[in-house]
């Protein structure tokens, strides 16, 4: 990681692995969790394939959904790693996205109490990162983080 130009976010999901990538392997379970409460998700592609299409699109109000990811996967490592990047978007064409480009890692490790759930967020230069995070990547991918482990730790088998 570079801290001149990554911002990541840890956290241990007391849910097992398997649940944690269910969480984000289908659409309908992607769709509970992906964006910030209240505002809903509706997954379009989720193609967990190197080159595979990752679009999603965002509600405030449960009933107009406006565009919010288009991008594609660079590396799926089922169960593990999952990369994805809106720099190129779900055709493979070069996007210029707002508010900032960037390459999401998320990996997902063995923990005593579930899952190590770590995420690394690259941008292209400082100013970029600098954006991402006086937008509110923290609170943003944080609330994000909190209702995945929720979502995972409810459906987690007991």
């Amino acid at each position: 990681m570079n801290p001149d130009l990554d911002l990541s976010l840890e956290r241990v999901i007391r849910a097992p692995r398997a649940t944690v990538w269910s969480a984000w392997a289908d659409p309908t379970r992607l769709e509970q969790w992906w964006v910030p409460a209240p505002s809903r998700c509706r997954v379009e592609h989720l193609e967990l394939r190197p080159g595979g299409a990752f679009v999603t699109r965002l509600s405030d109000d449960g009933e107009t959904f406006v565009p919010h990811l288009d991008a594609c996967f660079l590396a799926v490592d089922a169960g593990r790693r999952l990369v994805f990047t809106n720099a190129v978007d779900s055709t493979w064409r070069p996007a210029h996205p707002a508010p900032v480009a960037m390459t999401a890692t998320v990996t997902l490790g063995d923990h005593p109490d579930g899952t190590d759930y770590r995420l690394v967020v690259r941008h292209g230069d400082p100013e970029s990162r600098a954006r991402h995070e006086k937008l509110g990547f923290a609170e943003g991918w944080g609330s994000v983080a909190g209702q995945l482990a929720a979502f995972a730790e409810s459906t987690a088998p007991r």
